[in-house]
Order: structure tokens, then C-alpha cells, then sequence
């Protein structure tokens, strides 16, 4: 009888990150509609914000592009704090 090989170990749980189990897409889908595309071209001025934008050329973009997408994903978790005071301070 032959054993079934171990199984890899789950990856750590991230209770505290904020970006923990969101996709790059959602990110992009919620700075969009948060701050809009002129808004954010002036916040990220990359090509693909400002030349044509759209989620599918963003993706691709950021996909490729560490440097960007971790401006992205920080802009991305400074929106959730601006919209977590907003709703304290209502």
C-alpha cells in the first residue's frame, strides 16, 4: 500500500493585511471608480492610466511592472484609510 505524499503547508493567514485575498483587478476596479482615471493618472502618471485607460491594459501592465503595482496596491490601502476617517468623522 502506497502512502499519499505530503501535502504542502497552507499558507500563512494574514488577518491584519488589508490586501490579503484582494485581487489586482478589484484594486484597480475600486482606485477607478474611487478617485476615476484623470484622477488617478495624476496620483500614478503610467502610460496606462493616462493614454486610453482601461482595467485590461492596466492589468497587463501592472502584471508586469513591480515598481508600479506596488504604487498601485499603496494607493490602494491609502484610500481605504481616507474612506475609514471619512466615516469616523460622519
Amino acid at each position: 500500500m502506497q502512502e499519499d505524499p505530503p501535502s504542502p503547508p497552507a499558507p500563512p493567514e494574514q488577518p491584519r493585511n488589508p490586501l490579503h485575498g484582494v485581487t489586482l483587478e478589484a484594486i484597480v476596479h475600486a482606485l477607478q471608480a474611487h478617485y476615476g482615471w484623470e484622477d488617478l493618472a495624476q496620483r500614478i502618471p503610467v502610460r496606462c492610466f493616462t493614454h486610453e485607460p482601461s482595467v485590461n491594459s492596466s492589468l497587463k501592465f501592472l502584471r508586469k511592472t513591480p515598481w508600479a503595482r506596488e504604487k498601485v496596491e499603496g494607493l490602494y490601502l491609502f484610500m481605504l484609510r481616507e474612506i475609514k476617517r471619512a466615516r469616523h468623522r460622519g
